[in-house]
């Protein structure tokens, strides 16, 4: 049996409503189906399109042919996006967006939004926010305050490293007897 998700015309005369229903194929278009799945009112603006999209996927997944009407709902209602990435034809980081509902706009309208979004990048890229500022004279003040730092630790370390001049003396003195004994060593084996 094939499987079919189609729309089916409810409501009065020339006030049609529709619901979107998994039927037989060879069923009449108003007549039996398997089940509900949502509903599509084309009257009001924004039309309203109500899905249920875990149905939905699951008829897809096992193998139900969405007409073009109800293909265009299900991409409405973020079903037929869930679909193609569960069925490896989309890759997705993230989750599927569901798409929101646009404002119309004539071409002037849009092409005025598009050019006061160009002048305001073009605004920022030449007045630098002063948050930038800001940082910038944080970052001067560390310099400094680690200059400062660097100095102190430089200055610590050469008085503990310069030695103390009584122990130069005594180091000094200490070099001499032995050079005095190591002479007089050397001059014992000479005479031997």
């Amino acid at each position: 049996m094939a499987v079919k998700l189609r729309l089916m015309r409810m409501g009065k005369k020339k006030h049609p409503t529709y619901r979107v229903v998994a039927a037989d194929s060879r069923s009449p278009r108003d007549g039996r189906f398997i089940e509900l799945i949502g509903r599509y009112d084309p009257h009001p603006h924004p039309s309203v399109v109500e899905i249920d999209n875990d149905r939905a996927l699951h008829w897809l997944e096992v193998g139900a042919q969405p007409t073009s009407a109800v293909k265009k709902l299900l991409e409405i209602s973020g079903a037929w996006g869930q679909f193609r990435v569960k069925r490896g034809d989309v890759h997705v980081v993230g989750e599927v967006a569901v798409p929101e509902d646009r404002d119309r706009k004539s071409k002037k309208a849009r092409a005025r939004a598009a050019e006061e979004a160009e002048e305001a990048a073009t605004a920022v890229v030449e007045e630098p926010p002063a948050a930038v500022e800001v940082v910038e004279e944080a970052v001067a003040e560390a310099e400094a305050v680690v200059e400062e730092a660097a100095e102190e630790v430089v200055a610590e370390v050469a008085e503990e490293a310069a030695p103390e001049p009584e122990v130069v003396e005594e180091a000094s003195a200490a070099v001499e007897d032995a050079e005095e004994e190591t002479a007089a060593d050397t001059e014992e084996e000479e005479a031997t």
